[in-house]
């Protein structure tokens, strides 16, 4: 595509990985939980970093922690734990790896409880995205009233690294939220995909 082309003013052009992940991915609604659990495990993983530190990872993630089948994750063991911490080809932090064993089995109770866990999340939206007026990076909010709710209920559930920021991060990646700018070519062919 043509760098003439206009996208979110937060975007780094020069990495075209990146790019690719904005364009075709980023703000487009979820509605599988498979993908919404690879989402969240990868947004929980970034706490601390940047994003793209962790998308440049994130085949590997899908390595090794098993394509985020959220079944098998939630089985792994202490042993499976420490062999992921000697890859370096994720986060090796141990808190964040063992809080994706754990969120994994709060995820399955989630979904016995709700039928999938992306019916639970998008009720914090009323099942329809929010569209957002953002123009430069100064608009764009790291948490909102929403994330906030859905963050305290994430905890209260027993899910790990949920902060309000983690939460909001995913509620763009999966998106709850458009907050594509006004300008970018992205916007518009979402809220008439899914409005």
């Amino acid at each position: 595509m043509s760098d003439a082309i206009c996208r979110c003013p937060w975007l780094d052009l020069s990495k075209p990985d990146y790019v690719e992940y904005h364009d075709k991915e980023w703000g487009v609604p979820v509605y599988d939980d498979q993908t919404m659990f690879e989402y969240l495990t990868l947004e929980s993983a970034q706490a601390g970093l940047s994003w793209y530190t962790v998308l440049k990872k994130r085949d590997n993630y899908r390595r090794l922690f098993a394509n985020f089948d959220v079944q098998a994750v939630a089985k792994f063991d202490q042993h499976k734990i420490e062999q992921l911490l000697t890859d370096p080809g994720i986060i090796r932090n141990r808190l964040k790896v063992q809080a994706a064993v754990n969120n994994a089995q709060r995820f399955i109770e989630v979904q016995q409880e709700f039928g999938s866990f992306c019916d639970y999340i998008w009720g914090f939206v009323d099942h329809k995205p929010i569209v957002n007026t953002l123009n430069s990076v100064d608009d764009y909010p790291a948490t909102s009233d929403i994330s906030d709710a859905l963050s305290k209920d994430l905890k209260k559930r027993g899910f790990k690294f949920v902060g309000s920021t983690i939460v909001y991060a995913h509620m763009q990646a999966c998106g709850m939220v458009n907050d594509h700018s006004e300008d970018c070519f992205r916007r518009q062919p979402i809220i008439e995909q899914y409005s």
